[in-house]
């Protein structure tokens, strides 16, 4: 009996030694087979900022699973030390060939230029240059106040204010063509550089030597053209209707929405008094209560 028992004991513990030793077996092949897999990768050791040229000092090697290397990804060091950056690399972030400027290209204003544009400069004040708030990246429209040429039998000209640009990238603000961390505080600037069309310039060239710019900010999303006739001295006393302000984008993103607002028709006590002593007092008019629910309030408020 007692052998039997030890014969159980000791099968069991190399059915368990044995199960171990798969098990082990398994998991070094599993890492050595992920071992293989893995290629070194350029990533950034700092930040690289928008049209600066890279050293050395600022890229490390990264190890990346063949499945998950991005598309473009460099190997080796020494591809990377010299290329300009035309979009901003944050730290152990992988270097593409889509995030440099083409081999031998400068580093500066004209690395970030896309092909087919040009970059122009205009001249602003804390007015035009919308209190210091239009910054490298933003998107604006261009007015331009202008006054015609004058019309016949010596009449005046009022002036014309009219968009002529929209959605007009804001390459570099002053000297810095790289967006501030804190994009909050306003920045002070004399001039901004804008990314047009070779068309585009010629207008914005046509519009600086006729008349004063203003530039509008509008929001990074908001791609939609807008159709304006101008203004003249005119159409501004004409006046204008009120438009609705949009609601804030928190609310759009949570989706809330305000407390309903219940109108309740009742009649009120006093028109029941009145009605029966409308002979004493025909002069008093009958007046109806509307109870007003707003989320959690109540009142009444009388209406004709």
């Amino acid at each position: 009996m007692r052998n039997k028992r030890l014969i159980i004991a000791l099968t069991g513990a190399v059915l368990c030694g044995i199960l171990a030793v798969m098990l082990i077996t398994r998991y070094l092949s599993s890492v050595q087979a992920y071992t293989k897999d893995l290629n070194n990768v350029v990533i950034a050791k700092t930040e690289i900022p928008l049209g600066g040229k890279i050293t050395a000092e600022q890229l490390t090697l990264a190890s990346i699973p063949n499945g998950s290397t991005p598309e473009g990804a460099f190997r080796k060091l020494e591809d990377v030390v010299g290329r300009v950056a035309i979009t901003p690399i944050g730290v152990r972030e992988p270097v593409t060939t889509l995030k440099l400027a083409p081999e031998g290209m400068g580093a500066g204003l004209s690395a970030v230029i896309p092909e087919g544009y040009r970059a122009m400069t205009v001249k602003v004040d804390d007015v035009v240059g919308v209190s210091g708030f239009i910054m490298p990246g933003s998107f604006v429209d261009v007015v331009a106040v202008i006054i015609p040429a004058g019309s016949q039998n010596g009449a005046s000209v009022d002036p014309i204010s009219k968009i002529v640009l929209q959605n007009i990238k804001v390459l570099a603000s002053g000297a810095k063509i790289d967006s501030p961390e804190n994009q909050r505080e306003p920045t002070s600037v004399n001039a901004v550089t804008l990314q047009v069309t070779p068309g585009q310039a010629e207008k914005l060239v046509l519009a600086t030597s006729q008349g004063k710019l203003q530039l509008v900010m509008r929001n990074y999303g908001d791609q939609e053209s807008a159709q304006t006739n101008g203004a003249n001295r005119t159409t501004l006393l004409s006046g204008e209707s009120v438009i609705p302000q949009p609601a804030p984008s928190s609310e759009k993103n949570e989706g809330t929405k305000p407390a309903p607002v219940k109108i309740i028709r009742r009649a009120s006590a006093a028109k029941s008094r009145e009605q029966k002593s409308v002979a004493q007092h025909p002069t008093v008019p009958q007046r109806n209560s509307v109870e007003l629910i707003e989320g959690a309030k109540r009142r009444d408020v009388e209406i004709p």
